[in-house]
């Protein structure tokens, strides 16, 4: 059976940014798409060996959309939340500290729970 994979997109970075400190030479958060307005420029008018432009071609599958790793996740901040789950499904923490995380992997694993968002070695491990 064919697996559905997520296709890999480029960056989509604002034109010129390499140039300009101000377009985010420095600074990368000003390097975000920005649609080129000018008469001339190569990217908006879709020239080979430019930049591309995004698209709607360029989206994934519809069936594979909103996943990780092709499982249909649960955002879990709290123990409670973990109550109304059943065994496989996948969870992700989030917005929890060190301490509660420790609490909802031990209950999540009692559950049979999938954390996606498992860390290899916590800080603590590694200094041990």
């Amino acid at each position: 059976m064919n697996e559905i994979k997520k296709r890999k997109k480029p960056l989509f970075l604002r034109v010129q940014w390499r140039r300009f400190s101000k377009l985010g030479k420095r600074r990368k958060n000003k390097r975000k798409w920005r649609y080129p307005k000018g008469g001339d420029s190569k990217t908006r008018k879709k020239k080979k060996g430019y930049p591309t432009r995004p698209s709607i071609g360029w989206r994934n599958d519809k069936r594979i959309r909103g996943k990780i790793n092709g499982m249909s996740f649960v955002k879990v901040e709290n123990l409670n939340q973990l109550e109304n789950l059943k065994k496989g499904q996948a969870i992700l923490i989030s917005s929890v500290g060190k301490k509660k995380r420790e609490e909802i992997k031990k209950k999540a694993n009692e559950i049979g729970l999938i954390i996606l968002n498992k860390y290899k070695k916590e800080k603590n491990e590694l200094e041990k």
